[in-house]
Parts: structure tokens; sequence; C-alpha cells
């Protein structure tokens, strides 16, 4: 029986397979484009003081939950998550499975001044530059999606266009693939794609596999301030957050939670 996670990637894909778009063309368009924001260094500055640093995500709509918020308004999301002080925004772009689109995209980071993650699953060059294209200032590479040949590739053009790559791992040996691809900023991502199960002892587990030097990011799962100032603990940088936040009666005030959690720890 096909996983989500094979469902999604036979999707996308095949939607790659037939984009013949010239990618020189694309590239170059790509690297002319307007500079981006610089996710990674805001995650660095959204931290310290023994806080984690809020990647605050706008999602609509999960494959294995369901609609989350489907009417939300995605620039009023992202200014509720800036006043509480996310230092990032993550957004799905993924319209069959998670109901979003690169408008979520712009509209989210035209209605403040954060940087945002496209958060979609990237299998070509093509959507690489799309991401820099649609105002991305970062682009989501699954180590489980991808090949070593993809994850180097895909990752050397992100750092060409001017964008950062979260680089996505759910074990030691994806943390090694990943670091030999050369990701500095790395996701530890607590759902099991195949399933979409969470384990929220994972990211804890993970954590020692990651060396120092490279940001550290631990995402799904995380639900309240306990969360988060366990995850301080094993030393994460940052938290990347989605159903809980969108779900809230308050976002801001549910970003400023997370916010203050572990420096209380």
């Amino acid at each position: 029986m096909a996983t989500y996670l094979d469902t999604i990637l036979a999707a996308h894909r095949s939607a790659a397979a037939v984009d013949l778009r010239p990618l020189d063309q694309l590239t170059a368009a790509a690297r002319a484009h307007a500079p981006a924001r610089g996710f990674t260094a805001s995650l660095a500055a959204g931290g310290g003081g023994g806080r984690l640093a809020v990647i605050a995500e706008v999602k609509r709509r999960s494959p294995s939950k369901g609609d989350l918020a489907a009417g939300l308004v995605a620039g009023v999301l992202a200014r509720a998550y800036a006043e509480g002080g996310a230092a990032c925004l993550s957004v799905l772009t993924d319209a069959p499975f998670f109901a979003g689109s690169p408008a979520d995209l712009a509209e989210a980071r035209a209605a403040c001044g954060l940087p945002v993650l496209r958060k979609d699953f990237t299998v070509s060059e093509r959507d690489v530059c799309d991401a820099r294209l649609m105002g991305a200032d970062a682009v989501l590479l699954i180590v489980a999606a991808l090949s070593d040949a993809e994850l180097a590739a895909f990752g050397s053009l992100a750092a060409d266009v001017g964008l950062d790559a979260l680089v996505e791992v759910h074990d030691e040996a994806e943390v090694e693939r990943a670091l030999a691809a050369g990701a500095t900023l790395i996701g530890v991502n607590q759902r099991d794609l195949t399933t979409f199960a969470v384990d929220t002892d994972r990211a804890v587990r993970v954590a020692a596999a990651i060396p120092p030097g490279v940001v550290r990011v631990a995402e799904s799962g995380i639900t309240g301030p306990a969360d988060v100032a366990r995850l301080a603990d094993a030393g994460y940088h940052a938290v990347l957050v989605g159903e809980s936040l969108v779900t809230s009666a308050d976002p801001a005030a549910a970003v400023r939670s997370l916010r203050s959690a572990a420096a209380c720890s």
C-alpha cells in the first residue's frame, strides 16, 4: 500500500516530468530576483537569552487530519505571528494535499518583514527556482524524498539563487546524508512521513548526531511551552510549529507563549 509520502512524491515528480520550462532562464530570473531576507540569520537573531526562535506556519490542512484552518487569511495570520515574536514564517504551497498556494506565500511575505520558507516537496531544480521567484527566502529539502545527488544539486542551486535550504531529516542516517550534502540548517521532523504519526522523542534522540555549527530546528508535534523547553534543553535553536498555531484563537499569544517557554525552564 502506498504511504502518504509515496503518494505525494509521485504527484510532484509526475508534474516535474512534464515541466519543460528552460532551466537556464529560470535560474537567471531567480538570480536576478530581489535579495532574500536571510532565513537562517533571522533564526539566529530570534533566539538567544535561553529562548528558541519560532518558525510559525501558515497551513490550511493536513493529509492525515483534513482541514485545520481552511478559511485562514495568510496575510492576517502572518501579521499575528510577527506581532507574537516569530522569527520566520513557513508557508505551505502544495495545493492538492495541503490546500496551499504560491499566493499564500506572497501574501504572507508582503504582510510583514519576516523571512519565509516555501514548505513544499522539492523534487526538481525548477522547484528551487520557483521558490525564489514566488518570493521565498528558504526552500525545503527532504532527505527521505531525495537522492544524495539531488540533495547536493538542489542545495547548491539554492545557494546560487540566494536561498537558504532547510534540510529535513528523521533519523541519524539522514543527518549523515544531510551533512554530506553540505547542510548547515537541519530540521528534525518528528512526524513520520510514511504514516504521518508523531514521535515526540525523535528530535531529542537525533539531536546528538548534529554537530556544533549547524543550526537545529525541531519540527512537528510541538503543542506548547513544555515541548519547547525540552527541545531547548536538547540543543535546538528553533522550532517550526503549525497545527497548534493555526488552530489557536489567538495566534500572536500562542507564539508569545512558545517564545517564553525556554527562558522559564
